[in-house]
């Protein structure tokens, strides 16, 4: 004897193979093998879009291989002294040697690590440090606890 949710069952599982069936079916009847290369290319125009069209060789653009930047893009070096920043310790965590700081002048917050302290500090601390470019951004050295 066979409850109704299992007719109901039943009932899907067969409707899921004709359906799958019937898709196969129409992939068999709607192929379309041994197309013509020139049906199968792609181009790229000169503002990156894909189309079906060669690009006109009219159009064509010479590009000098040092002026392609791969990567991180260089920093310019500020030759300006750099002047002792003052700043407030926003998070620092002691048992991963690392933390932020604000700094009080552009409010940026500028990431510092253990090796760049010169005393202990902790989260609320007014400091003074010096900046240093790094690729990943600015980093914290020489950093100083200041009397408030």
């Amino acid at each position: 004897m066979e409850t109704f949710s299992k007719k109901e069952k039943e009932k899907q599982r067969q409707k899921k193979k004709k359906d799958k069936q019937e898709k196969r079916e129409d992939r068999k009847a709607n192929a379309q093998k041994g197309q013509a290369l020139d049906q199968m290319l792609a181009y790229v125009d000169e503002n990156g879009n894909i189309t079906s069209t060669p690009p006109d060789p009219r159009r064509k653009r010479q590009i000098n291989e040092e002026d392609i930047q791969i990567g991180v893009s260089k920093q310019e070096n500020d030759s300006s002294p750099e002047v002792p920043r003052q700043g407030i310790v926003t998070f620092f965590n002691a048992s991963k040697g690392y933390g932020f700081i604000r700094d009080l002048q552009s409010q940026d917050s500028i990431f510092v690590h253990i090796n760049a302290l010169t005393e202990p500090i902790n989260e609320q601390d007014k400091v003074s440090f010096s900046v240093t470019r790094t690729p990943k951004g600015p980093n914290a050295v020489d950093v100083k606890k200041t009397v408030a």
